[in-house]
């Protein structure tokens, strides 16, 4: 071993070093220098707690303190930000990483983009999730999937805008000015679904955040979502989550209620 070796290796190792730093956030601003790479941190009620250059720049954002405590409800369609606040969720909840997943994310200027995301929970002194961080990176491996997409925005507007009213795959062809066999391979081919299995999504993702959020009562949220009736709205959402939607709200609503429906 060399003498440069040997004094390199003098000291003994402190792995302990990150938490000497004065400042822990000093680490943090290395992500303002890499391009196309967008950093956040939220606290488990989804709020941001930390966000690089990028990220403000996605959102037309001139300092940090306009993202933080704030929800991605307050920078996308709300359909989109139950959606990922969903996924934020699923890793809190099972504290495990989830990686690369495909998400169109849409930027001050309204246009949806494709990114890869990877989310991780975080942990604190005593071992409880205390919220999650995670980075979004450009997708550029869908081919002009981007550009499909653009296509199919009328489309998906159309349903943001019109969930909660009797609408149809023909209604939502119509808005794409595509016929509904075009608009059912295209939703497949690029979303992995069918227009009403998108359509049904945002009705159970909208429904989720109504039980969460409000103590409407639930025949009244499930005619509001779109659904015929709160029969038919039950089992949809019994379907996709396993539980009544009485039953999400005692669990997942801040202060559990009793609507007095029981279904």
């Amino acid at each position: 071993m060399s003498k440069a070796s040997q004094s390199i290796h003098s000291q003994p190792f402190d792995g302990d070093l990150l938490s000497q730093l004065d400042d822990p956030k000093i680490p943090f601003a290395l992500f303002d220098h890499l391009p196309g790479v967008y950093l956040f941190i939220k606290d488990r009620e989804h709020r941001f707690v930390k966000v690089n250059r990028g990220l403000l720049q996605l959102h037309a954002c001139q300092s940090e303190s306009e993202m933080l405590g704030r929800t991605d409800f307050d920078f996308h369609p709300p359909a989109f930000a139950t959606q990922y606040t969903e996924e934020d969720r699923r890793v809190m909840e099972s504290r495990r990483t989830l990686s690369d997943q495909v998400w169109l994310v849409t930027g001050a200027d309204g246009m949806p983009r494709w990114y890869l995301s990877t989310k991780i929970p975080l942990t604190g002194h005593h071992g409880a999730v205390i919220g999650i961080a995670g980075v979004m990176r450009p997708f550029d491996h869908t081919g002009d999937a981007p550009g499909e997409y653009r296509r199919l925005t009328p489309a998906m507007e159309f349903v943001l805008a019109h969930f909660g009213d009797r609408i149809t795959v023909a209604d939502i062809a119509r808005r794409a000015h595509l016929s509904v066999s075009h608009l059912q391979r295209e939703f497949q081919r690029i979303f992995g679904m069918t227009p009403s299995d998108y359509l049904l999504r945002v009705r159970l993702l909208m429904a989720r955040r109504r039980l969460e959020q409000t103590t409407d009562p639930i025949g009244k949220l499930a005619l509001d979502c779109g659904f015929y009736d709160q029969s038919h709205f039950t089992r949809a959402f019994r379907s996709a989550t396993g539980l009544r939607p009485l039953d999400y709200r005692r669990r997942f609503s801040p202060k559990p209620r009793d609507t007095g429906n029981r279904k």
